[in-house]
C-alpha cells in the first residue's frame, strides 16, 4: 500500500468526521462560483445597476472567501485534536514526525480537491439558478446563459491556493506534544476551569466602553474604539465572565443539588471554556450579519413609510417662467393615459419668524387655502384663521420647537405685522414640507408676504404643483406599476422640453430607487448570512463530535451507578442548547446596541422591529440545526449507555 493510498483510506474511514466539513466547504465553493458567474457575466455590465450589483457581489466573494479561510484552518485543527491517539500509535509505530506531518498535508489536500470538484459540479445548476432568481429581485432583465471560463478557473484556483495554504498552515499543530499525550487524547483528565477576577472586569469593562463610545457620541473613532472594545470584550464575556458565572451558580448548593442540575451545570463551566474562542466567533459572525441585515430592513421600513406618508404621487418644483407649460406636460400625459388626478398649485415660500423672545425659525410659509385643499385631502381637520393670526403646524415630534399657543411671531418680510400663533400638530402632513414645521397664514397675508420678499430679496417666486392621483393610492408600487412607468414618462417628456424649467419628484421613483438598493444588499446579505449560519452550526457539531468519545465514557460511567436514559438526554440537551443559543441572544443584544445609534445618526427611528426579524431568522436556523445535532448527539449517547 503506497503512502496516498494510506491517506485516502484515513480519509475514507474519517469520512463520518470529514462529511459535514466537506459539504460545508463544497457550500462555500459553490457559493463563491455563483458570485464569480455573476461578476464575470459579459451582459452585467451594461445592466441598469450592472456596475453597483457586480461591485457588490465582488465583496460578498471576498466575505465568502476570507471566511472559508478561517472556517478551514479551525475545521482542521479540531480534526486534529480528535486523531490524537491515531498519531500516537502512528509515532509508535516508528512513523516519523516528517511523515505524520506530509500524511496529514495530503488527507487536507485530498479533502480540499473533492469539496472543490463537488463545489464546482453544484455550482453550474446553482449559478444559474442564482442568475434567474438575482435578476428577477433585482429588477434587472434575464441574462442569458454562457460558459463561465473565467468564474470556474478563477474558482478552482482561489481555492485550490486556500486549501494548500491552510493545510500548510496546519503542520504547526503537530510534532509538539508527546506520545503518551497523544495517546490519551480525550480521556486525559480535564483541570478545573480557572477564573482571573481582574480579567472577568476587564472585559466587562470593555463592553462598557464600546456601549458609551457608541451612544455618547457618534463619530468614526468612537465607531473604531467600539468595534474594537466590543469584540474584545466578547471574547473575554465567554473566557472569564460566562466561567465567573457557572461558580457563582455552583455556590448555591441548595439549587446546585436539585435533580440533574448538579451534572450539567458543573460540565457547563468545562464546555464553556473550551469552546470560547469558538463562541465568540460565532457571536461576532452573527452579530455582523444581524446587523448588516437590521440595518438593511430598517431602511427599506423607512423607504415604505416615507411612501405611504406622501399624499403626491408626483410634485414638481418650477424655477423659471416655463412653469406652466411643464405643468401641462403632466396634465396632457396623465389625461392621455386616462389617468383621474387633482393639481394643487402652490408658491413656495421660507421665511425666517422671530419669536417674542428672541428665537429665529426658518419655515415654510403656506397661504391657508392651500392648506385646506392638503387638509381635506390627507383626510385631517381644516383650520380657520382670523386677520392677523397665524397657525404653526407642527409635522414632526422628533424635532420639537418652542411654540406654544397664543405667542406672538413675526416675519422678516413683514416686520410691521405680530401674529398670534396656534400650534397643531399633523404628523399625516409630514411629506409636505422640508421643515418640521409650517406656518399658515391667511391668503391675503401670504399675498403681502411673498411680494415683500420678492422686492427684498430680488427674486420671483414660482409656483409647485403636487398631484394627488386616487388609483397610485393603494400600496407601494411593484417594479411594473403605473405609477412607476407613467412618472418616468412624464419626466423623459419634461427633460426633451427643459431640463432647467424644474423638478420632477415622483414617491414611487424614489422608494424604488431605495427598494432596489436594499434588494441589491439584502439579496446578497442573505446568501452570507446563510453561509454564517450553516458554517457557525458546523463548528458547533465539529466540537461535538471532537468531545463525543469523552463525553460517551462519562455517561456511560454515570449510567453504571443510576443515570437513566431520559436523565442523559436532559443533560444532553441543555448543554447543547447554551452551546447554540447563547452566542444567538448575545449576537441579538449586541445588535439592538450597535444598530439603534447607527439608524438614529441618519435620522432612522424604525429599528426594533427590523434588528428582531433578523435576529429571529438566525434564531430559527439555529433551532433548526440543535434539533438535528442533538439528534445526532443523544443517538450516539444512547448506544452506550447500561
Amino acid at each position: 500500500m503506497s503512502f496516498r493510498q494510506f491517506a485516502y483510506n484515513n480519509v475514507r474511514r474519517n469520512l463520518r468526521a470529514y462529511i459535514a466539513y466537506l459539504l460545508s466547504s463544497a457550500f462555500m465553493v459553490m457559493l463563491f462560483f455563483s458570485y464569480a458567474v455573476f461578476v464575470f457575466h459579459p451582459a452585467i455590465r451594461d445592466a441598469e445597476m450592472g456596475a453597483r450589483t457586480a461591485a457588490g457581489m465582488t465583496a460578498a466573494s471576498a466575505i465568502v472567501y476570507v471566511f472559508a479561510f478561517f472556517f478551514v484552518l479551525y475545521s482542521i485543527s479540531a480534526f486534529l485534536k480528535s486523531r490524537n491517539r491515531e498519531f500516537g500509535i502512528l509515532t509508535i509505530l516508528g512513523t516519523s514526525p516528517g511523515q505524520l506531518r506530509r500524511l496529514v498535508f495530503t488527507e487536507n489536500m485530498m479533502v480540499g480537491i473533492i469539496a472543490i470538484l463537488a463545489g464546482l459540479a453544484g455550482g453550474f445548476p446553482l449559478s444559474y439558478a442564482f442568475l434567474g432568481l438575482s435578476t428577477a429581485n433585482l429588477g434587472e432583465e434575464s441574462l442569458p446563459m454562457y460558459l463561465p471560463v473565467r468564474a470556474l478557473v478563477l474558482t478552482a484556483v482561489a481555492f485550490f491556493i486556500l486549501f494548500l495554504v491552510v493545510s500548510a498552515c496546519t503542520l504547526i499543530f503537530l510534532g509538539r506534544n508527546q506520545v503518551l499525550d497523544l495517546l490519551q487524547g480525550s480521556s486525559k483528565p480535564k483541570k478545573e476551569p480557572k477564573v482571573s477576577i481582574l480579567l472577568a472586569l476587564f472585559g466587562a469593562s470593555l463592553l462598557l466602553i464600546g456601549l458609551l463610545a457608541l451612544w455618547v457620541h457618534l463619530t468614526p473613532m468612537s465607531i473604531l474604539v467600539a468595534a474594537a472594545t466590543g469584540i474584545a470584550g466578547t471574547y473575554f464575556f465567554y473566557s472569564q465572565l460566562t466561567v465567573l458565572f457557572v461558580r457563582l451558580l455552583k455556590r448555591n448548593r441548595g439549587r446546585l443539588r436539585q435533580g440533574v442540575r448538579l451534572l450539567w451545570i458543573s460540565e457547563l463551566a468545562y464546555k464553556l471554556r473550551d469552546n470560547a474562542r469558538m463562541l465568540f466567533l460565532i457571536t461576532v459572525m452573527t452579530a455582523l450579519a444581524s446587523m448588516s441585515t437590521g440595518i438593511v430592513l430598517a431602511i427599506d421600513q423607512t423607504a415604505r413609510e416615507e411612501y405611504e406618508k406622501q399624499p403626491f404621487s408626483l410634485i414638481y418644483l418650477t424655477f423659471d417662467e416655463k412653469a406652466d407649460e411643464n405643468s401641462a406636460i403632466i396634465r396632457d400625459t396623465l389625461e392621455e393615459q386616462d389617468i383621474p388626478y387633482r393639481e394643487i398649485v402652490q408658491y413656495r415660500l421660507y421665511s425666517t419668524v422671530n419669536q417674542e423672545n428672541g428665537q429665529e425659525h426658518y419655515l415654510e410659509t403656506m397661504p391657508l387655502s392651500v392648506y385646506n385643499a392638503l387638509a381635506q385631502l390627507v383626510q385631517v381637520p381644516q383650520a380657520e384663521l382670523a386677520p392677523g393670526t397665524a397657525l404653526v403646524v407642527r409635522t414632526d415630534t422628533r424635532e420639537a420647537e418652542p411654540w406654544s399657543d397664543g405667542e406672538r411671531v413675526a416675519l422678516q418680510h413683514a416686520p410691521q405685522t405680530w401674529l398670534t400663533s396656534k400650534v397643531m400638530l399633523q404628523e399625516k402632513l409630514g411629506g409636505l414640507g422640508n421643515s418640521s414645521n409650517l406656518l399658515i397664514v391667511p391668503d391675503d397675508d401670504f399675498a403681502q408676504i411673498r411680494e415683500a420678499a420678492e422686492q427684498a430679496d430680488g427674486y420671483t417666486t414660482y409656483p409647485s404643483y403636487w398631484y394627488d392621483v386616487p388609483e397610485w393610492n393603494d400600496g407601494v408600487p411593484g417594479r411594473d406599476a403605473p405609477e412607476l412607468t407613467i412618472s418616468r414618462l412624464i419626466d423623459e417628456r419634461l427633460s426633451q422640453a427643459d431640463n432647467t424649467a424644474g423638478y420632477l419628484d415622483s414617491r414611487g421613483v424614489q422608494y424604488i430607487i431605495v427598494k432596489q438598493a436594499t434588494m441589491l444588499f439584502t439579496f446578497i446579505g442573505l446568501f452570507i448570512a446563510l453561509l454564517f449560519s450553516l458554517c457557525a452550526a458546523s463548528f458547533l457539531y465539529f466540537k461535538l463530535h471532537t468531545e463525543l468519545a469523552g463525553d460517551a465514557r462519562m455517561y456511560h460511567a454515570l449510567s453504571r451507578i443510576g443515570l437513566s436514559e431520559i436523565e442523559m438526554r436532559r443533560v444532553a440537551s441543555r448543554q447543547i442548547a447554551i452551546l447554540f443559543f447563547v452566542p444567538i441572544v448575545v449576537a441579538a443584544v449586541q445588535t439592538m446596541v450597535v444598530v439603534r445609534p447607527f439608524l438614529t445618526a441618519v435620522n432612522i427611528q424604525v429599528f426594533f422591529e427590523p434588528v428582531l426579524l433578523a435576529s429571529g431568522g438566525f434564531l430559527a436556523l439555529q433551532t433548526v440545526y440543535f434539533l438535528l445535532a442533538r439528534w445526532l448527539y443523544v443517538r450516539a449517547l444512547r448506544k452506550v449507555m447500561v
